[in-house]
């Protein structure tokens, strides 16, 4: 009854942001009348390489012909930062003009200083206009050849030329472009008097307003980028096809011989002694250390598989089309929340299969083996984008929210699911009887131990995603827009399968070395992909992207450690649950004493 309360909830919210198009976004129509005025909104200015970085438009000593007027945002659009303002530029419909000031500002030492600093960093602004992004820099660096900072000449865009598209009364597309013949020279500290003008042009087009937003999905999809994503996917599907064949090997003729075997033992019992992996029939059942956190681990392994499902469901319906601000973020919460009481039922109902009985302190495990790390990580840097001022820090209303959600949502969920599997009482299914003693295991060679192990079983799921991984991470950590939502189904998929397939593998060489204590090393090896990519950040940050700066540094490689944990997390339990369905299958095929 409450997994089919939760997917009622699920589906209400995947109607609601199904109808979340760019046609309702800000509550309008998007039609206008001549000379009508279209909104544009100021959002945020920062180092183009430091993503995360960002800070209000006005932070900086821009001016304003009018009070600033702050838009409401959504919960999503918060927390991606976005603080969206009245823009001190007036793009009325189809109104043109020609080098209008837009506003007056006299620069004093201070504020030139400040827009020096800001021009070197490569600061770029970030606008909407009807719904639009347009973005632009704020000003250019002349080296000259020159090494010194101090010797560079610095230079102020003043000037902003708006080229807009419309069709019959909608607006389609909008292009801004910077002047280089309306410049500010800074490079002195003196005052200086600034008009920033604006020039604005209109041109109609044919586009219809329903694809008005798939230009920035082009990027993403150009011949060239497709042949490198479709290089990845058939890179991933051989390594799937070769590594399947070479379990089936594994389980049509290692296994079938084993069962011939151990057949023909039986019916000479007297004179042969077991071996392999049938000798430790009676202790591979015995209930693990710690089940506890095992039953934890794989309820919240499976409220985040749950997750990702649902996001790709979103993603392929069109949900997150380029610049939905917020949906992604806002999905993220709801449904981490909606599921959150299948993290309770598949702890608790594991928890009491393995005899476990103070199944209230695995719910309270359960609840916060993810969310605890995930909490210090945002605690300190929240504090970090606090200390810069910068957008990235949540207000406090927005934290409060976050809190009712997780105290009048997540947290009941977690405890209904958590009483449903408790009242479930399914015993474990064990094909055969475990033994009162354990059995010694005997003495492993290095490759067999649990380190080398996950570095073998993390490796293979890792090199059939890799290439894909850039392509997220510079959209995630970048400027690069990804679409490509199909294609990362696929490659997704293929990482399920691997991680599934090459646990299963290890698990068999683990049992076969008459080494029964499988439970934890199943998850810790399915999860060891995540670490993986976590080693991919190093590279990545250091080698291929140029972020810089405590609060970018710390950003980057916070939040992925978070997102690698959960990954940890989820691919643990579906390395887990192969283990445990390969293992039931061998020993239900044998006669166990």
């Amino acid at each position: 009854m409450v997994l089919s309360s939760m997917s009622s909830l699920l589906l209400v919210f995947f109607f609601f942001l199904r109808g979340v198009s760019p046609v309702i976004s800000d509550g309008s129509d998007h039609r206008y009348k001549v000379g009508d005025d279209v909104p544009l909104y100021a959002n945020k200015v920062g180092p183009f390489h430091n993503p995360s970085e960002t800070y209000r438009y006005f932070d900086l000593p821009f001016c304003s012909s009018a009070p600033v007027k702050e838009k409401k945002e959504a919960l999503g659009e918060v927390l991606n930062g976005d603080r969206l303002v009245s823009a001190p530029y007036k793009l009325e419909f189809l109104g043109e003009k020609n080098a209008e000031v837009a506003c007056r500002k006299r620069l004093s030492i201070e504020d030139v200083a400040k827009f020096r600093d800001v021009i070197l960093k490569d600061y770029y602004f970030q606008m909407y206009y009807d719904d639009l992004p347009i973005w632009g820099f704020l000003g250019k660096v002349v080296k000259d050849g020159k090494s010194d900072p101090s010797e560079y000449k610095y230079y102020l865009f003043n000037h902003l030329q708006f080229e807009i598209f419309y069709n019959k009364d909608r607006v389609i597309e909008i292009i801004v472009r910077t002047d280089q013949n309306y410049l500010v020279d800074l490079t002195e500290d003196n005052e200086v008097e600034v008009d920033f003008t604006y020039t604005v042009r209109w041109k109609e087009t044919e586009i219809p307003f329903e694809k008005r937003m798939e230009k920035y999905s082009l990027a993403s999809s150009m011949p060239h980028h497709l042949e490198i994503h479709w290089f990845s996917i058939i890179n991933s599907c051989v390594t799937v096809l070769l590594l399947t064949g070479f379990l089936a090997t594994i389980l049509m003729r290692v296994l079938k011989n084993d069962f011939v075997k151990y057949a023909h033992d039986e019916e000479a019992a007297d004179d042969q002694e077991e071996s392999g992996w049938k000798l430790i029939h009676g202790d591979v059942f015995r209930f693990p250390k710690h089940k506890s956190l095992l039953a934890a681990a794989l309820g919240s392994g499976t409220q985040l598989f749950t997750l990702v499902v649902f996001i790709f469901m979103l993603a392929l319906v069109g949900v997150f089309y380029p610049y939905n601000r917020g949906a992604l973020f806002t999905a993220l919460v709801v449904i981490y929340a909606l599921t959150s009481g299948i993290a309770g039922y598949t702890a608790a109902s594991f928890y009491c299969q393995l005899e476990g009985t103070n199944w209230v302190r695995n719910l309270i495990l359960t609840g916060s083996l993810f969310c605890g790390p995930l909490l210090l990580a945002f605690s300190f840097l929240n504090t970090v984008a606090i200390a810069y001022q910068a957008t990235a820090a949540l207000p406090f209303g927005t934290i409060v929210v976050i809190f009712l959600i997780w105290a009048l949502v997540t947290s009941p969920l977690l405890i209904l699911g958590g009483v449903a599997g408790k009242n479930r009482k399914s015993e474990f299914q064990a094909p055969c009887r475990t033994t009162k003693y354990p059995r010694e295991i005997p003495p492993l060679r290095w490759y067999r131990r649990t380190l080398p192990q996950m570095a073998m079983a993390g490796f293979l799921p890792f090199s059939a995603i890799y290439i894909e991984l850039y392509y997220i991470f510079a959209s995630v950590w970048g400027h690069r827009i990804y679409t490509i939502y199909s294609i990362l189904s696929i490659v997704f998929l293929i990482l399920v399968i691997v991680t599934a397939f090459i646990t299963v593998a290890l698990t068999y060489f683990q049992l076969a070395a008459e080494d029964h204590e499988w439970w934890w090393r199943s998850l810790l090896c399915g999860g060891s992909t995540g670490l993986f990519i976590y080693a991919y950040c190093l590279y990545y940050y250091y080698a291929r992207s140029d972020m810089s700066g405590f609060m970018q540094t710390s950003f980057f490689f916070g939040y992925m450690a978070c997102i690698c944990y959960g990954f940890f997390l989820m691919l643990g339990t579906i390395g887990f649950r192969a283990s445990l369905f390969f293992v039931r299958h061998i020993y239900r095929s044998i006669k166990c004493e």
